[in-house]
Formats: C-alpha cells, sequence, structure tokens
C-alpha cells in the first residue's frame, strides 16, 4: 500500500510549510498548494500553483492530488489572508465604491470549495485505499472564537469556519470523513503586515509547535494510516492553539425554547431542508 497523500493549501510559509514538514517526516506525500512556490525543494511533494477563491483552480487541484498515487486521506484547508477594506475610519463626502471583499472570497468561499472537493476525493477508493474517508482540518483562528475589532473581515471570516465545521461533522461522520478546525493564536507567519510582530515579546507567540500539535490531535497524524484512522477520531471540534495550551471550544448551548421540546418539529426542519439542499446541489451540478 502506498504512502497517504494529503494536500496543505497555503502550504509555502508559516503554519502551512511547517505542517507540510511534519507529515513529510512521518512518511507522507504531500500536495503543497500556494500562490506563491515554497523557497525550497521539498521530497515526495508536488507543488501546484492555486488561488483558492478560484474553484477552477481548486478543482483541478484535488483532480490532480488524487491521480498522483490514486488516493487522498488528509486535506488541511488552511490558506487564508487578513483584511482588504474599512468601513468606518475611512468615511469620505462622497459615496463609498464596492468594497474589496477577496478575504471573504479567499477564506470563507475558498474553504467551502475545498471541504466540497475534500468530501469527494476523500470518498474514493481504490486497490492503495480499499476504504473510503479521511480527514479534514480548517485552519480558522482565535479571532474566530474572540472579536478582533481592527479586522472584521478576517473575524466575520474565520468565524464562519468554525460554523461551517460544527454544522458538516454530524453529515461527514456516516462518510468515514472528520471535519475540525484550529484556532492559532498569535503565531509568527507572513500573514501579519512587516514589521508588526517585532512590537511583541517571544512570550506572547505562539510556539509553532503547539499548532502542529493541534493538526496531530485533530487528525490523529502520530497513528497509522488503515481503516481503523478513517473510522475513528475527533470530529466538530474546535480547539485554540494558545501558547503551550490546546484549548477545547465546545458549541455554545442552545437555550430551552418550545422549538428544542418539539422532537417532531425539529426533525420535520431539518429534513425540509436537507432535502432542498440536495435539490440545489443536484440543479447546480447539472448546469455544469
Amino acid at each position: 500500500m502506498s504512502s497517504p497523500v494529503a494536500i496543505v493549501t497555503g502550504a509555502s510559509s508559516g503554519i502551512g510549510l511547517a505542517l507540510t514538514k511534519y507529515l513529510l517526516e512521518r512518511q507522507w506525500n504531500v500536495v503543497m498548494a500556494d500562490v506563491n512556490p515554497p523557497e525550497e525543494q521539498l521530497p515526495n511533494t508536488r507543488f501546484m500553483k492555486t488561488d483558492i477563491s478560484s474553484w477552477d483552480q481548486q478543482s483541478s487541484l484535488f483532480y490532480q492530488a488524487h491521480a498522483w498515487h490514486k488516493r487522498l486521506d488528509f486535506v488541511a484547508l488552511n490558506a487564508g489572508i487578513d483584511d482588504r477594506d474599512d468601513i468606518f475610519n475611512s468615511i469620505l463626502n462622497d459615496p463609498p465604491k464596492k468594497p474589496n471583499l477577496s478575504t471573504f472570497d479567499i477564506n470563507l468561499y475558498g474553504t467551502y470549495y475545498g471541504i466540497k472537493l475534500a468530501a469527494h476525493y476523500l470518498s474514493l477508493t481504490g486497490p492503495s485505499k480499499p476504504k473510503p474517508g479521511g480527514k479534514i482540518v480548517v485552519t480558522a483562528s482565535a479571532a474566530g472564537l474572540y472579536p478582533l475589532e481592527v479586522v472584521p473581515q478576517y473575524t466575520a471570516s474565520k468565524h464562519a469556519l468554525i460554523a461551517l465545521v460544527r454544522c458538516f461533522a454530524p453529515q461527514s461522520q456516516p462518510r468515514n470523513i472528520t471535519v475540525n478546525a484550529v484556532c492559532p493564536a498569535m503565531v509568527q507567519t507572513n500573514l501579519a503586515p512587516p514589521g508588526l510582530m517585532e512590537n511583541f515579546s517571544q512570550d506572547q507567540i505562539t510556539p509553532m509547535s503547539t499548532i502542529l500539535r493541534c493538526f496531530s490531535e485533530l487528525a490523529d497524524l502520530e497513528k497509522s494510516v488503515d481503516g481503523k484512522w478513517v473510522e475513528s477520531g475527533r470530529n466538530g471540534e474546535v480547539v485554540e492553539g494558545n501558547l503551550e495550551q490546546l484549548i477545547y471550544h465546545p458549541a455554545p448551548e442552545r437555550p430551552q425554547s418550545s422549538s428544542d421540546a418539539n422532537p417532531k418539529g425539529i426533525e420535520a426542519w431539518a429534513a425540509t431542508y436537507r432535502e432542498r439542499n440536495i435539490r440545489w446541489a443536484k440543479e447546480s451540478q447539472s448546469k455544469i
């Protein structure tokens, strides 16, 4: 059986590069997706220039990643950017022009594309991967847990990713696919503007080793990739990597209400939307 295959987006620097090297040390094959090539050539990797906000580019990425060794086992949807607009601090006399929303295109829509494509390719089987399934880890942020008012686009997109993970996890479980989120606190990466991190002391910066521990726990990366690996593991978890700590954040509990007290109504609600969303998905597929 061939070594397992992973896709890592945003793989040429920062968390993505560190995760790629972590996987290589554990005998994985890694497809590195990024808009920029890595500075160093790494063994057992393939680089694919990919703008994740483009469905076509991501679709090609997943197709070629699976074709490489006829399998896909783990997807780290890690790519993201910070804000590209301002509202209240830049009010002018003239009416505003359409804002730059590329933060949402990349962080939210690009990640949604990745989850949809991962669900398909992780489900494929073959001689090198007899059992369907795999693991998805989304890079959210501590800004997805606590409002970071200086970057509202980034904060909103990361809050949305946590919501996606919690919504998709129950649906992915029957497919032997787990979906989890890692929320890094302040980490030394290229995301911050030049010179900004110099204002912080080292004891305020979360080490990369903590973030790698988050990925490892969420995707069982220290275990052998086999049928048991596919069938087990955490699902729907949101873990914050903060300094040396891994902090798990459960979803908030819904207060008791009349709708909660009526299981029949809840099931009808779920069935109605499930059937409608499946119909929408099939209609979208038929238009291609």
